[in-house]
């Protein structure tokens, strides 16, 4: 039997085997991360320059590889000249330039955020841009949609875009899509692109971009304006199949529910301040060069919704911190009741998910034309008392004589006071006849249908169809088209 002397011999001799064997191993993983690191930094120049690097650079971090006398640099000399300031810039360098430049970016929508978005990509050198919309340029987008110029109203906006953007970079290959993005369609053109950006301005068609991009694996840069505010967020990234919970969340993820329709608005009828618009817009691409520059997250970051309002009291900037991928959601959730059939089929009917308001929700006799309304006025043989429901801005603008402006926002209140007993009765509701007018003849309608609710107009109530704009057309070709 051996001594305890010995066998404390014994364990110190392997304790030092040991440590040497540590050491000895410590130094081969060294050597092993140093040689991942070489090759790694091999295969980036090789990819980066493929064979145009100096051939001093070569020999020193290539030396096996053969020299040649014919330089391939990856750029053209007008695309080192055109994007030099931003190929020094580490956050790109030659290898984002790259990346940039095989990126194939889809933009929906030719407005106000496609037109400075699209333009920004153009600028940047993206490899393949490609722009739908089916709507036609008009003078009332110049304010905003500065993509589109004055002697091109008339002309489709894809059109008139391209034709901008190829001026601006003629090094870009534009694709035109001018058609209105439909459900039938719009995998088939999803699928071409690596990024996708919504750039319009309806709850219907962000769903759809949304449901599109989930089942075709493509990230979303989603933007929304209106007035004096706008809003940001990105989709779908890292982009991920349905049911992944390591990818981003998707627009039904951030809306389940979406927003009642009578409490819509769009630019034309709510106002949009050009900058406003713009800065999303440009917001929207600087998040799509950076998309397409890094590489993508292995989990998805937390989602942030960003809030842009310059005209609050506070920080024009703010973040607000957004839930991840729900694990019902109809999209992108292990179950989905959004599926490529339904989709293309038509089955997920977003107009009936998001619903409508009434286009006509008076009935015939309860609405009048508006010559009828100017021979009223003319004859004055009955008391016409004319209400226009128009926010205060727009009837400083232009305004029928002797009507009374109470914005369609403001009738309740008033509606209710006179329930309420209010001895200051308004005189227009004593009125043998009240006719509500409004811009484009919705809020008029409401307005009548609020007057009947509450009951407290004497005489007869109607509404101006379609509005100060049919009056334009058929009454008085002077009166103000904003």
């Amino acid at each position: 039997m051996d001594s305890l002397s010995e066998v404390e011999s014994q364990i110190s001799q392997i304790n030092d085997q040991i440590a040497t064997t540590e050491q000895q191993l410590a130094a081969l993983r060294q050597q092993l991360h140093q040689a991942h690191q070489r090759a790694h930094a091999a295969r980036d120049l090789d990819r980066a320059y493929r064979g145009g690097m100096p051939d001093e650079w070569q020999r020193e971090t290539l030396p096996d590889r053969p020299s040649t006398d014919v330089k391939q640099w990856p750029l053209s000399p007008d695309e080192y000249r055109r994007y030099g300031r931003q190929l020094i810039m580490s956050e790109v360098g030659l290898e984002g330039q790259l990346k940039l430049k095989s990126s194939r970016v889809l933009v929906v929508g030719a407005g106000g955020l496609g037109c400075p978005a699209a333009t920004y990509l153009a600028g940047a050198g993206v490899g393949t841009l490609g722009l739908i919309d089916g709507d036609t340029v008009e003078s009332s987008n110049l304010h905003r949609q500065i993509a589109h110029a004055t002697s091109r109203v008339g002309m489709t906006k894809v059109s008139s875009a391209i034709s901008y953007l190829r001026d601006l970079n003629p090094n870009v290959h534009y694709v035109a899509h001018e058609t209105h993005l439909f459900p039938s369609s719009a995998l088939a053109i999803f699928e071409q692109y690596d990024l996708v950006l919504d750039c319009t301005d309806h709850p219907t068609s962000r769903y759809l971009i949304s449901d599109a991009c989930i089942l075709t694996g493509k990230p979303l840069v989603s933007a929304s304006a209106l007035r004096t505010e706008g809003q940001l967020i990105v989709l779908n990234y890292p982009p991920r199949p349905p049911g992944d919970t390591t990818g981003g969340p998707c627009y039904r993820c951030i809306f389940s529910v979406p927003p009642p329709p009578e409490t819509l608005t769009s630019c034309s009828e709510g106002g949009i301040l050009g900058p406003i618009v713009g800065t999303m817009g440009v917001l929207q691409s600087l998040e799509a060069i950076k998309l397409l520059t890094r590489p993508p997250p292995e989990v998805a970051p937390q989602p942030t919704l960003l809030l842009f309002a310059p005209y609050s009291s506070g920080q024009p900037f703010r973040s607000i911190r957004m839930r991840p991928r729900r694990p019902n959601c109809a999209s992108c959730a292990s179950a989905p009741t959004v599926t490529a059939q339904s989709l293309s089929s038509g089955a997920t009917d977003y107009i009936a998910f998001c619903g409508s308001v009434p286009s006509d929700p008076l009935p015939h006799d309860r609405r009048i034309a508006p010559e009828h309304l100017a021979s009223a006025l003319r004859k004055k043989a009955a008391p016409v008392a004319v209400l226009d429901v128009r926010p205060a801005t727009e009837h400083a603008i232009c305004a029928l004589g002797g009507s009374i402006n109470i914005p369609f926002t403001e009738l309740g209140a008033v509606l209710a006071r006179v329930q309420g007993g209010d001895p200051d009765r308004p005189a227009w509701l004593d009125a043998d006849d009240l006719v509500v007018v409004c811009r484009l003849g919705n809020d008029s309608q409401r307005a009548v249908r609020a007057i009947d609710d509450a009951g407290v107009a004497l005489g007869r109530v109607v509404d101006v169809r379609d509005g100060f704009r049919g009056w334009r057309t058929s009454v008085d070709t002077s009166w103000p088209d904003y």
